[in-house]
């Protein structure tokens, strides 16, 4: 991986330049909660002003960006004996300013679902590929536990990652598009000193890590403990909303409903995110429910995060944004949750 430092008004001009002609989103602070404290949002800008690289964390992530809540996958007319189809994928090119290491792993592992799998999406893959990403280094998210999945760094899946190293950034480049992104810029090859100053903010970054949770045993304890009462101790609480996995990066479960107009004119298919704790997620015809109560439906969301997706993929699919565990209207928080199962197998 090249290396390089970009002075802070030169990067300014980098984004600014890019907004000439391409789609930017950034994190974009949108008010305050209860508690005094910022909320943002990765939304569109139209300036560099807007960008807020000093935030903690957003409220949702990147994802929608990648995966729509709604879309359509398709439509289609009828006339006489035949029949036209429309499929749409997008072509146009972003960019998004400003992503933490745990959401650019969380693309990395949305990737190997959509992107590299059996059944790959065009419609994901499109979106991604025409997506330029700028990441940034910050100090950990309050409750944010991915320095234990390790997740707090990122070396790939972006074009260019930065680390503020005050008056400078320290600038990894990640593809040919970013190389190409800097080009025409004062772009300076990195001396001892930014080393130095690297490795420096990499330790106090690493060191302000208060949550921590032991995931290195997690998909053998979650067979052992597949009849434990800690799930019916937390599906108890949970309110089946699904709030969760909207809010997840990684979340990427969904249904597909098919509208077919009163003249048997035209139809379309759309695609719709989904959750698997809502209550008809396991329905299937007939009505019968393979997942009727709460504590099944949270136990396999974990099994998904930590056993299913580690089988497929040799890593979980959580990042340990913790996003769940702050929307979560119920309390409940994934850190919790482990630590309840290992001390259950401790005792």
């Amino acid at each position: 991986m090249l290396f390089r430092t970009l002075a802070k008004p030169d990067f300014k001009a980098l984004v600014e330049r890019i907004l000439a002609s391409t789609e930017v989103i950034g994190p974009k602070r949108v008010g305050t909660d209860r508690h005094g404290r910022p909320i943002h949002h990765y939304l569109p800008v139209e300036s560099f002003d807007e960008i807020d690289l000093d935030y903690e964390t957003t409220e949702f992530s990147a994802k929608t960006y990648f995966l729509p809540y709604k879309e359509n996958l398709c439509s289609y007319r009828f006339q006489d004996d035949d029949w036209r189809q429309e499929i749409r994928y997008r072509i146009q090119p972003r960019a998004i300013i400003g992503l933490h290491a745990c959401d650019i792993h969380a693309l990395i592992k949305l990737d190997k679902a959509l992107a590299r799998d059996f059944f790959p999406s065009p419609y994901y893959i499109s979106r991604r590929k025409n997506t330029f990403v700028v990441g940034i280094d910050h100090d950990p998210c309050e409750g944010g536990f991915c320095r234990s999945l390790g997740t707090d760094t990122a070396t790939h899946g972006f074009d260019l990652f930065l680390t503020d190293l005050g008056e400078r950034y320290f600038v990894a480049i990640g593809s040919d598009r970013g190389f190409r992104a800097l080009s025409g810029l004062p772009a300076a090859e990195i001396t001892e000193q930014d080393t130095e100053d690297y490795l420096r903010v990499r330790k106090r970054i690493a060191a302000g890590f208060k949550t921590e949770i032991n995931v290195q045993n997690l998909p053998n304890l979650l067979d052992i403990e597949f009849e434990s009462p800690v799930w019916e101790k937390w599906g108890g609480k949970c309110l089946s909303c699904g709030s969760c996995a909207m809010v997840c990066p990684t979340c990427y479960c969904y249904g597909v409903s098919e509208r077919v107009s009163m003249d048997f004119a035209s139809g379309a298919k759309t695609k719709q995110l989904y959750s698997c704790n809502l209550i008809d997620f396991a329905v299937v015809a007939g009505g019968h429910n393979f997942r009727p109560n709460r504590q099944t439906r949270l136990k396999y969301r974990y099994y998904h995060q930590h056993r299913g997706f580690m089988e497929a993929y040799d890593e979980p699919k959580c990042v340990g944004c913790n996003r769940c565990g702050r929307t979560c209207l119920a309390g409940i928080n994934p850190v919790e949750v482990i630590r309840d199962l290992q001390a259950e197998d401790e005792t």
